[in-house]
């Protein structure tokens, strides 16, 4: 059979085990698409049906998060953890609070992890979990009080060598802080069972900072394979949230001019380019609650409406959420000379998009690689706790840029084609190979 046949043949029985799971079933796709060849030419993968194994989890732990607001009134929510493949090492993964979230969801981005986890040469497996809880409009008090009940719930599901949930959208530091409380006084012992806490009880250096500024580190790689690099680049970036504004902050700091960042209501465009007060400013508006319409400086201009990749940029970092952009922006890219779009979001490109820039000269770097860092750091943190010595920022920097720059020589060995990279194909079969070894290493279990 073509390769074009096999994966039909294995979608066809994918989306009638699991219907209905569009964001799944898309992220499968993209991995399948390149590695399904990989399988049926190794006799032990094919034995072993190690695609048919790493597309169905080892169990989703749902759950009722029952708890009270400020009014006194029970509010009810539903969770998850989807614990998706162990196979090299303990389930690691964000957790994610936000109304979109579902089931389907998180067993796209649990899937995900698995490779992207592979790819940074660690001991780590993939796992994804979260709430539809909606923090937004919700006092401190609440969200301590939704973090303390949902943490009953998984606390039993989850420990250092088990599962090791991190932050995610709506979880940062604050929000680890009240989690990793609730798992102490459940366990009755103080252990790393979740990473991204705060460096007053046990979290790394840089680990807010690490997914934004590994995108650079890896697109500086990418220029480095180019005998190039950022100076002068000019660097269109999505979102205003942590991954955007690292991203943006290191970006400029090592050369280029970033002349965006945006929210779901229009984008911050600056034709000079960003300095980092203005960085700053759009991180207070974000934790603030605030939108960033009315910008500090008569060199910004707000553009309501508009997203960022019609702004003829050198480089785009889609950092804002899956499925951000359509076709349509590609071709905006494309027609305005982009050279390399850089996944920060965890598949923020469309099924349509991610055709599109197959067929364009652009170099494309999905997020499985290219936003590797935070989870680089999170198990730089678990190793720390484990040995009870924290290292120092610069040290942990470094080795995140060394980490980085591992996954792409592991990347490109994978994908390079003469003289040009395929990222998206390199990174699917150097993620599926790690974990493709280890499941038929340990037999039909």
């Amino acid at each position: 059979m073509s390769r074009d046949a096999l994966l039909k043949d294995f979608m066809d029985r994918l989306e009638k085990t699991a219907p209905g799971e569009t964001e799944f079933h898309q992220a499968v796709r993209h991995v399948v698409r390149d590695t399904i060849t990989i399988e049926k030419a190794h006799g032990d993968y094919t034995a072993a049906k190690v695609l048919e194994r790493l597309t169905v989890p080892d169990r989703i732990i749902g759950f009722r998060v029952v708890w009270q607001d400020d009014a006194g009134q029970v509010q009810v929510n539903r969770g998850w953890r989807v614990q998706f493949s162990n196979a090299i090492g303990p389930y690691k993964g964000g957790l994610r609070f936000h109304p979109t979230v579902s089931p389907s969801m998180l067993k796209f981005l649990g899937f995900e992890q698995v490779f992207k986890n592979a790819l940074t040469g660690l001991p780590l497996g993939g796992g994804k979990g979260g709430s539809d809880f909606d923090p937004k409009g919700r006092s401190d008090a609440e969200i301590m009080r939704f973090c303390q009940a949902f943490m009953r719930q998984l606390a039993p599901h989850i420990g250092p060598d088990r599962d090791i949930p991190a932050g995610d959208i709506n979880v940062g530091t604050r929000e680890i802080g009240w989690l990793f409380a609730a798992y102490k006084a459940h366990a009755l012992e103080f252990t790393g069972a979740l990473t991204g806490k705060g460096p007053s009880f046990g979290g790394s250096a840089i680990r807010t900072q690490a997914t934004g500024y590994g995108l650079v580190y890896f697109v500086e790689a990418m220029l480095g394979d180019l005998n190039d690099d950022l100076t002068g680049k000019r660097v269109a970036i999505s979102g205003k949230g942590n991954v955007a504004t690292h991203a943006a902050e290191k970006a400029l700091a090592r050369g280029a001019k970033v002349i965006s960042l945006s929210d779901t209501s229009g984008t911050l465009w600056a034709r000079d380019g960003l300095d980092q007060d203005t960085i700053a400013w759009v991180r207070s508006q974000k934790a603030a609650g605030g939108d960033i319409a009315d910008p500090p400086s008569k060199a910004l201009r707000f553009v309501e409406g508009k997203t960022p990749w019609s702004l003829e940029p050198d480089i785009a970092l889609p950092c804002a959420t899956q499925n951000e952009l359509s076709a349509a922006m590609v071709q905006e890219l494309v027609d305005g000379g982009a050279r390399i779009v850089a996944e920060g979001a965890n598949m923020p490109l469309t099924a349509d998009a991610q055709d599109k820039i197959m067929a364009a000269a652009i170099l494309h770097a999905p997020g499985k690689a290219a936003n590797a860092g935070g989870v680089a750091v999170s198990g730089l943190e678990m190793s720390q706790n484990s040995h009870r010595q924290f290292a120092p920022a610069e040290d942990v920097d470094r080795k995140l840029k060394d980490i980085m720059r591992a996954i792409h020589a592991r990347v490109a060995d994978n994908g390079r084609e003469g003289n040009r990279i395929d990222y998206v194909r390199g990174a699917n079969i150097a993620g599926f190979r790690k974990v493709a070894d280890a499941v038929t290493a340990m037999g039909a279990i």
